[in-house]
């Protein structure tokens, strides 16, 4: 290596930064390598990308020795980038293949146009999305947790020694939930925990059986639902179903490629 290249130059870090510069200019590389593969450009694009990242990375520009030698590991990845492309290394390239995909994408979401819509056809979406855009009842409660059976009769006993100010004899701590939506609790401890837990007076411990077992649990606040108001979110629900149509195209025009191809799965 020659002697222009100081020692930071040999670090990883700096091959891994230079890879935006490399990309930065890829597109122009591949355009030249048409006509002449074993032609390199070095653009002014390149330099740039190299001062910036030196800069990001040392927090001052290059001096000329060293956008010299930042410019020499360019060409080195760029040689091993047309070697490797001419190997066929490419193949099963993470990077390389996504880009691939997100340009056909493109390419298939050019030849989709904006779906039209009426009133009426919004408003039957939203009837049947209604759940995505209810406010839901939200529970605020506490659960006293402790370390020890959870039977009927051990958490009735916990309960009642609770309510009374005592200290259980027992290792004990307190899980805290603010504003949780019904649905949550429902999946977390079932049906008929979250209906036995909204009526409950507030304030006070109660041993509520859940799906697992026995909890001592405290209700703190109720926030009833609020229904959603088709008026007050017309556009964003007008927003919601365009993108859902939109994404309904994309797939069926997909599908409609995959036709082409015959597709074995594993048996």
């Amino acid at each position: 290596m020659p002697a222009a290249r100081s020692s930071w130059i040999r670090e990883p870090l700096f091959h891994f930064l230079l890879v935006g510069a490399l990309l930065f200019a890829l597109d122009t590389l591949l355009i030249t390598r048409k006509d002449d593969p074993k032609r390199i450009i070095v653009s002014v694009a390149v330099d740039e990308e190299a001062r910036q990242a030196f800069t990001a990375a040392r927090g001052r520009a290059p001096n000329a020795a060293e956008l010299k030698a930042l410019r020499q590991v360019y060409l080195d990845n760029e040689v091993l980038y047309r070697e490797g492309i001419a190997m066929g290394l490419d193949k099963g390239d993470t990077a390389i293949r996504e880009r691939v995909i997100f340009k056909a994408l493109a390419m298939v979401e050019a030849g989709i146009k904006p779906p039209v819509q009426d009133e009426a056809t919004l408003q039957k979406w939203f009837e049947k999305n209604r759940s995505r855009y209810e406010n839901p009842m939200r529970l605020t409660f506490d659960e006293a947790v402790f370390a020890g059976q959870s039977s009927e009769q051990a958490v009735q006993s916990f309960v009642k020694a609770l309510n009374q100010g005592v200290e259980p004899d027992l290792q004990a701590g307190l899980r805290v939930f603010r504003d949780r939506p019904l649905d949550s609790v429902v999946q977390s401890y079932g049906p008929a925990f979250a209906s036995a837990l909204t009526a409950l007076p507030p304030d006070v411990w109660h041993a509520v059986k859940d799906n697992q077992g026995w909890r001592a649990v405290r209700l703190g606040t109720v926030s009833p639902a609020i229904p959603a108001d088709f008026a007050k979110l017309r556009n964003v629900v007008q927003q919601d179903w365009t993108d859902a149509m939109m994404a309904e195209q994309r797939s069926a025009e997909v599908r409609a490629l995959a036709a082409k191809y015959r597709i074995e799965l594993p048996k």
